[in-house]
């Protein structure tokens, strides 16, 4: 039998304090060499829908399993299907568009926190989606915000997020009139958008300013124009594999010296204590974020333990046949 979760029951169980543990416990795994991914793999047939699918496995927790997605012009459909590593088992099917928000935002809650400066408390955000939401969640929880500056290209929408996030956070977050606007003079700028070019230039950025950039994850697309790219003193990502066919903020910069990716660490050896990231209160410092699978198995490990706690969710027979002629079997 497999309990089939869906997004509100997902959203029942999971808080941010929740995500930053697993992912935290994600890239510990990584790390220590306890937990597999595989990079993103994408289907594309020209005019048609995206799929997605991306897998892991936990050693730790015992957990592997697949997130698999499709993007068209009608949104996104996500899917966690979560098995035991040992058995085989197919122990559940997750609806994961919430998953996939708060695993992000806790990722970049886990880099601010290891790469932002310890008196960060300015955040620029520009772009006001659903993962604008979250990064700013995950932020508040490791730093102690007093101002935060929002731009989207919707004047209605950025509005509707000044107010939401003030409410929900007792932050004081207030809409403006541009990227600019919002990413100058802050310590913390996260860029959460669909462009496919550049919505922030280096010469805004302060020093010592820390930035997220999780919008753009296929190579042709940017968020950062290259001089932003090459003010950062030290870049971070989640998976350099992934990032070398995703992360276009820099693929774009590198592409005449592919020798440049030997200085970008990954966010698992910053967590771990191999490398170092922030050395100095002046650098620059940006953490691109992709998202990996191990992130999202990691996370659905843990709600499904909590689901069947609780008595969350739904049965649903599967392979039934198979499962009696097992059992003959064995008799």
């Amino acid at each position: 039998m497999a309990l089939l979760l869906t997004e509100a029951d997902v959203k029942s169980l999971l808080n941010m304090p929740l995500a930053l543990e697993c992912v935290q416990h994600s890239f510990e795994r990584l790390a220590n060499g306890s937990a597999l991914l595989h990079a993103r793999q994408r289907l594309h047939l020209p005019s048609k829908s995206y799929l997605h699918y991306m897998a892991a496995a936990d050693g730790t927790s015992g957990y592997m399993g697949l997130k698999i997605y499709t993007s068209s012009r009608d949104g996104l459909r996500f899917l966690i299907t979560l098995f035991g590593a040992e058995s085989g088992d197919l122990l559940a099917l997750l609806e994961a568009d919430f998953i996939g928000q708060m695993r992000t935002g806790a990722a970049s809650g886990i880099a601010t926190r290891l790469l932002a400066r310890e008196d960060a408390q300015t955040a620029g955000m520009v772009g006001t989606g659903l993962q604008a939401r979250t990064q700013l969640q995950a932020i508040a929880q490791v730093r102690r915000m007093t101002e935060v500056r929002a731009f989207s290209r919707s004047a209605e929408k950025r509005e509707k997020f000044a107010k939401e996030m003030t409410e929900a956070l007792k932050i004081p977050v207030s809409a403006v009139e541009s990227a600019e606007a919002a990413v100058r003079h802050a310590d913390i700028v996260v860029t959460s958008t669909t462009s496919t070019s550049p919505v922030i230039e280096g010469a805004w950025l302060k020093p010592g300013a820390h930035i997220n950039a999780i919008g753009a994850n296929f190579p042709q697309k940017r968020e950062l124009d290259s001089q932003a790219v090459e003010r950062c003193n030290v870049i971070v990502v989640d998976s350099r594999e992934q990032s070398k066919m995703e992360a276009g903020d820099l693929i774009h910069v590198f592409r005449e010296d592919a020798g440049r990716w030997s200085d970008v660490r990954e966010l698992a050896d910053i967590v771990s204590g191999k490398l170092s990231g922030r050395t100095r209160a002046h650098e620059i410092t940006l953490f691109k974020s992709n998202g990996i699978s191990i992130e999202d198995i990691v996370v659905a490990g843990r709600i499904f333990e909590m689901a069947r706690e609780r008595r969350i969710g739904k049965d649903v027979s599967m392979w039934q046949n198979a499962e009696s002629e097992k059992r003959r079997r064995t008799v």
